[in-house]
């Protein structure tokens, strides 16, 4: 579709002006996509590493108690032949059966749990294993057949020889070893899966922080833009302009949360079949829908419409609320007009970004508390973060980060004023705006 100008004339490159909107929101959009990729490559792991250390840790837990097994069968042999060669009484030969029995059937399952492919030491320390409870078992038998023959000297050497001594020591020796192969092995896969969820947390409040920046900064590109068409076009292009940006924001907006939509259902997939993996996949879920329901209450309401200020704030703040963040919220009803969602919405997320970063949830044990109260016509809201340690940190004076200019500019759009102080124990916030009249 071509784009006259008043005096008829078609301006040059009309489909460069059309595209150039959206160069920077798909910008904004691979920068969200690449994140949501990670986080899911950083879930998926997780998953993975949880299902490691379970698969070993069934394994390990087998592979010992089937030593144990083989061990406590060898002793009980042990003690059934002593007891027949003492006595003669052909009643001690149970449970030198029994062990016998025991022994073989364990031997089997060890061969089964270990598998093939070994590694050289393991393998070896099979070998070995197998191969001295043959000899213990060889000696154990060979006594017992003297007894039965009556050859009671030639089995009392046969006892009193090293033989069976140093078969059941080195037994015991490899056992032991192996044992402390397998329990390394579990300490590794532990250590693995811890390390892979802590890092689900932080990876979450990056993905959020990264999608609100690139909602803001494709906002804030896209009034640039039309104050630029204003000045060189007049009103009929402003409005314009302003139609294109509340178009791309929706899209942008749209995309982002079909992105939050695919990545959970990836991530439920990943765990299909797998029950054991039910309740790391049910935590991550949830993380994922606190960030979608924040992203979506930052986005506001229209105009028309009202929004309740206790249910915005506790849903912007949800995402990083667990049981070792301390949190306060209080204060009487307060219902705000739609408008002021996105910016207040913009500077709760600014300031728990901060919290988390650098503030009272920078360290155990902070606590941050949020009051607020209405009356006049006018409302007032209160930020305060208490640390446990004095803030060392403070703004340098006269310089102005991203997220004092997004606190500006929303101060603006209430018509209020927002004020900020830095005190040992943290930062202090007040808001104060009208809640009828036109915003600023």
């Amino acid at each position: 579709m071509n784009i006259r100008s008043e005096s008829g004339q078609t301006p040059a490159n009309p489909g460069w002006l059309q595209r150039a909107p959206r160069i920077p929101t798909l910008a904004l959009f691979a920068v969200v996509a690449l994140a949501l990729l990670g986080t899911f490559a950083l879930i998926l792991a997780t998953v993975n590493a949880e299902r490691t250390q379970r698969e070993q840790a069934s394994r390990t837990s087998g592979i010992i108690a089937t030593l144990d097994d083989i061990v406590r069968a060898t002793m009980s042999g042990e003690t059934g032949q002593r007891g027949y060669f003492i006595t003669s009484d052909t009643r001690y030969l149970a449970p030198y059966r029994v062990g016998e029995t025991d022994y073989a059937a364990g031997m089997a399952r060890l061969r089964r749990q270990m598998g093939e492919n070994l590694p050289a030491d393991q393998a070896q320390l099979l070998a070995g294993i197998s191969r001295l409870g043959d000899a213990k078992w060889a000696e154990m038998s060979g006594v017992v057949a003297l007894v039965a023959q009556r050859r009671i000297p030639d089995a009392h050497a046969r006892m009193l020889s090293d033989e069976g001594q140093l078969a059941m020591q080195g037994l015991r020796k490899s056992v032991a070893e192996l044992e402390s192969i397998e329990q390394v092995k579990l300490d590794r896969a532990v250590f693995a899966a811890a390390a892979a969820e802590a890092r689900i947390v932080p990876s979450l409040t990056a993905l959020f922080v990264v999608i609100v920046c690139a909602l803001a900064l494709g906002l804030w590109q896209a009034v640039r833009k039309a104050e630029a068409e204003a000045i060189a076009e007049g009103a009929t292009a402003v409005a314009e302009a302003r139609d294109r940006a509340d178009l791309l924001a929706k899209e942008l907006n749209h995309r982002v949360k079909n992105l939050f939509a695919v990545i959970l259902a990836i991530v439920r997939m990943s765990a299909r079949g797998d029950a054991a993996a039910a309740p790391a996949v049910d935590r991550i879920a949830k993380r994922i829908h606190a960030l979608v329901t924040a992203h979506e209450v930052t986005q506001g309401a229209g105009q028309d419409q009202t929004v309740d200020f206790a249910d915005l704030v506790g849903k912007v703040i949800a995402p990083y609320r667990s049981s070792s963040e301390r949190c306060e919220l209080s204060g009487g009803p307060l219902v705000l007009p739609g408008r002021h969602a996105v910016p207040l919405g913009l500077v709760l997320h600014e300031l728990v970004t901060n919290a988390v970063k650098y503030g009272a949830w920078s360290q155990p044990g902070g606590l941050l508390r949020v009051t607020w109260e209405s009356g006049a016509g006018h409302a007032r809201v209160l930020w305060e973060e208490i640390r446990t340690q004095p803030c060392e940190a403070r703004p340098e004076p006269g310089r102005e980060g991203f997220g004092s200019a997004l606190i500006r500019s929303s101060e603006r759009q209430l018509n209020g004023k927002i004020t900020r102080s830095f005190g040992d124990q943290g930062i202090v916030v007040e808001m104060a705006f009208p809640l009828e009249g036109e915003s600023g």
